[in-house]
């Protein structure tokens, strides 16, 4: 009994193993068939070596599973493979075939190997153009330019900073220097002024300044204590060295520095004179200008029979006989003779006197020159003597009857057209206001109400009509 149980336990066992190996063997058939497989045959296939280069790679997502991969389905995906020598080029391997393995699921084949994208060759990277190059790259130059050329605009500024500066202080000693060089000259001990004023400077102690400074180009001296005169003022009107563009700007259009002499004459002093002498340019130019030589003077030709002034100059005055007086030899002479006037007058640039001048003095005797440089101002000796001669020659100056009497219709005349001025001027001024008025009137009537415009309106009306009623007279009976 026992032995029997035996015995069915083996054919048991021997029909169980059948069933097992069978259904091994069906399994890899069915593998077999699956597309891109092949039945497998561990004698028959030799190992070469593989190239995963070769190998294209499916549309496949890489699975979340990191299993190594069998080399058998690695051998079995392609069972030619393709030489290292014969591979597609870059562009065929980033264009994966989509009809072999279209319709495989990830999930149920992992672990293939996936294709790492290839990198760049070196001749890819020969053949780019400028166009294509990094931005961060590129960028680099254009910014080091950028910052170069912001720091030439700072230099530029730095440096045109540092020259103001450095010309403002150099500019400003140089206008000292040249105002100090004309009062060492002119207005210390020994000189013109001191000889002919008793009082110089702007002050009443001996150790006043001479000069009075009111600008970096402008110097002022004063003189008093003489006959015939209330006083003097020389203002020195000096190019702004100072100023740096100011300074360019004179090599492109030259000035001159310039004095200015304004002498306050007494009024008994002065008799009815109107009396220039400028070059020709500025003689044109003071006549249409300057108000009383345009009412009182006019141009004097040559005389015949007498040294005149050089053919530079013009003389515009009252009347002949005044400035037959006024121009003497001894000026000829000294200043405006054709000979002198070369050497000692090429600084000259006008003369005024007029008893009729506009301005809280009436009688003044105006003389400008211009200043040589500082190492040169003997030069303007003689015509800083010019001064001195014409205060003395236009007080002791007198009129006769037939020029006082052509002076005074002349001044009559004047008077009576600047009284006609001012009036005109005066309705002028009262027309004014009476339309500012009517303005504002009606501009207030513009913001009334329109019942306040009706009472008005109204109003105006009954004023009217009361005026045109007849005015009746009673009487008693």
């Amino acid at each position: 009994m026992n032995r029997g149980q035996s015995i069915c336990f083996f054919h048991l066992l021997l029909l169980l193993s059948l069933l097992i190996t069978h259904l091994s063997f069906s399994h890899v058939l069915a593998d077999s068939h699956f597309e891109g497989f092949e039945a497998e045959d561990d004698d028959a296939i030799e190992e070469e070596p593989l190239d995963h280069h070769s190998i294209r790679s499916p549309p496949l997502t890489q699975s979340d599973s990191k299993l190594t991969p069998d080399p058998e389905i690695r051998t079995n995906l392609d069972p030619k493979p393709v030489p290292a020598s014969d591979s597609p080029p870059q562009s065929d391997l980033q264009k994966p075939s989509t009809t072999t393995f279209e319709y495989w699921d990830e999930d149920e084949f992992e672990g293939l190997p996936v294709e790492q994208p290839p990198l760049e060759a070196p001749k890819a990277t020969e053949n780019v153009t400028p166009d294509d190059q990094d931005p961060k790259t590129t960028s680099k130059p254009q910014n080091a330019t950028v910052s170069k050329k912001s720091y030439t605009v700072e230099i530029i500024c730095g440096s045109f900073l540092i020259a103001f500066i450095i010309n403002y202080f150099t500019g400003k000693r140089e206008n000292e220097n040249l105002a100090l060089a004309w009062a060492a000259k002119f207005a210390t001990k020994g000189s013109i002024f001191e000889k002919n004023f008793s009082l110089l400077g702007v002050g009443e102690g001996e150790d006043s300044p001479l000069l009075l400074k009111e600008g970096q180009t402008v110097f002022k001296f004063y003189a008093s204590g003489r006959r015939y005169c209330q006083g003097l003022l020389a203002t020195m009107e000096l190019k702004s060295r100072h100023d740096l563009i100011s300074r360019l700007y004179n090599f492109v259009v030259p000035c001159k520095d310039e004095i200015t002499f304004e002498v306050y004459m007494n009024d008994e002093a002065m008799d009815q004179v109107v009396f220039a002498v400028a070059k020709k340019k500025a003689a044109k130019g003071m006549q249409k200008e300057v108000r009383d030589l345009q009412r009182f003077a006019g141009l004097v030709a040559n005389p015949s029979g007498r040294k005149w002034v050089v053919d530079e100059l013009s003389v515009i005055s009252e009347s002949k006989e005044v400035a037959g007086d006024l121009i003497t030899d001894a000026v000829l002479d000294q200043v405006f003779g054709d000979k002198a006037f070369e050497k000692y007058g090429k600084d000259f640039i006008s003369m005024h006197f007029s008893d009729q001048h506009p301005g809280p003095h009436k009688k003044m005797l105006l003389f400008k020159f211009a200043l040589p440089d500082a190492s040169h101002m003997a030069d303007m000796t003689r015509l800083v003597a010019l001064v001195p001669y014409y205060i003395d020659l236009i007080g002791r100056y007198k009129l006769s009857s037939l020029a006082r009497s052509k002076t005074e219709a002349a001044r009559v005349k004047a008077a009576q057209e600047a009284y006609k001025e001012l009036q005109n001027a005066r309705q002028e001024a009262l027309q004014k206001k009476k339309a500012e008025r009517k303005k504002m009137l009606e501009e207030a009537e513009a913001k009334l109400s329109a019942e306040a415009t009706r009472k008005k309106e109204a109003k105006e009306r009954a004023r009217q009509m009361k005026k045109a009623m007849p005015k009746m007279k009673m009487t008693r009976g």
